[in-house]
């Protein structure tokens, strides 16, 4: 089978891309997989890193507000069907799959003039603007919260797959903590060990309030793992030092600063519960490694979508959300307290797991191939 796969912009869109081809290698050995994508965006180091082939084309992001900007976007958009076209002509997939973005457009309008079938998979709770747009014409669109189905035009083919995540629960299930928290040197660690994750970019203002919150409370019950992403560790190391500079001590024995978590199954062995944004991937490994969380959904996501994808586990009682505008010290420290208080860890880490969706990458596999 040859697949083609258009994804840009954020892990949130590449992520799913990635993994879906993997799944396709793994039942067809013998596929051939493309991926198109930017020339500049975050898909290039992501696909490069899974082995994958990447080609570029031009495209428009449409900016949500009335500019003439608007204008040579949309230039770019329609530059970039004719680019789609050329490439399909060359690389001749037997299908086409989407996974949301500004780049999904051109592609699949490309594809619909070329008669090759496509189709979209929607992480979101909340579908954006693209898949809204794309659904009616693709063969199937699979989504990864049951919610999606009803924002979505009633006449598309749609499918409740779930979103493949990079690990399962049974992988986490068979990891041994105790090596985990040896390999990852936190085994000296007899505190609740909170990991502090916002994306590959981190967010400055979670960064913020969470290193002001240890400054005030410096809670002997907690060890925060903060992964800052690559963009702020500098500024927030910076920040670390002057607090402790002021405070006369070391925070060293509250919190550890991170770049970035390459092995992330290994990191939610350890962790007893999670302070993160509310993307599609982190709400699927969160119910896979049954963990509770904090969720800050990005404020600026697309139709608010990580809002929506935080309210799936906050309905189980499986989160607590925090909208960033009523982020402070006291109100992200009392939602640490009411998580570590009894056996709230472990009910919520169970609650998580309802949320699973069995079989993923089978109903995709499945999918795609009916």
């Amino acid at each position: 089978m040859k697949v083609l796969f258009a994804c840009a912009g954020t892990g949130g869109h590449i992520n799913p891309a990635i993994a879906m081809a993997n799944i396709v290698v793994k039942n067809e050995p013998d596929s051939q997989i493309l991926f198109v994508g930017t020339e500049t965006g975050l898909e290039n180091k992501l696909v490069a890193n899974a082995g994958y082939e990447i080609r570029h084309i031009r495209t428009g992001k449409i900016i949500r507000e009335l500019t003439l900007k608007n204008f040579a976007q949309l230039i770019h958009a329609y530059q970039g069907i004719g680019d789609a076209k050329r490439l399909l002509k060359e690389f001749k997939p037997d299908i086409v799959i989407g996974t949301g973005g500004y780049i999904c457009g051109p592609v699949m309008k490309a594809a619909t003039k070329l008669k090759i079938p496509y189709f979209l998979h929607e992480s979101n709770a909340f579908p954006g603007v693209s898949v809204k747009l794309l659904a009616k014409n693709a063969k199937a669109v699979m989504v990864g919260f049951e919610d999606a189905k009803q924002r979505l035009n009633p006449k598309a083919n749609v499918v409740y797959t779930g979103t493949p995540a990079k690990f399962s629960e049974e992988d986490i299930k068979k990891l041994d903590k105790a090596e985990c928290l040896k390999e990852l040197g936190l085994e000296n660690i007899n505190k609740k060990i909170v990991l502090v994750t916002c994306g590959s970019q981190g967010a400055k203002r979670i960064n913020e309030v969470l290193l002001d919150m240890v400054k005030k409370y410096q809670d002997d019950k907690v060890y925060y793992i903060l992964v800052t992403g690559d963009k702020n560790y500098d500024e927030v190391l910076e920040i670390k030092k002057k607090i402790e500079n002021e405070i006369g001590k070391s925070l060293d024995e509250y919190i550890k600063l991170e770049k970035f978590i390459f092995n992330m199954d290994k990191m939610y062995k350890v962790a007893d519960f999670c302070i993160t944004r509310a993307g599609a991937m982190t709400i699927s490994e969160l119910s896979l490694a049954h963990k509770p969380s904090i969720l800050i959904p990005l404020p600026t996501a697309a139709e608010n979508h990580q809002f929506f994808n935080a309210k799936v586990l906050e309905d189980v009682n499986a989160a607590i959300l925090i909208e960033q505008k009523d982020l402070t010290i006291d109100s992200l420290n009392d939602a640490v307290a009411k998580i570590i208080e009894g056996k709230n860890v472990e009910l919520m880490g169970e609650n998580a797991s309802k949320v699973i969706v069995k079989d993923v990458e089978e109903n995709i596999y499945n999918c795609i191939k009916k």
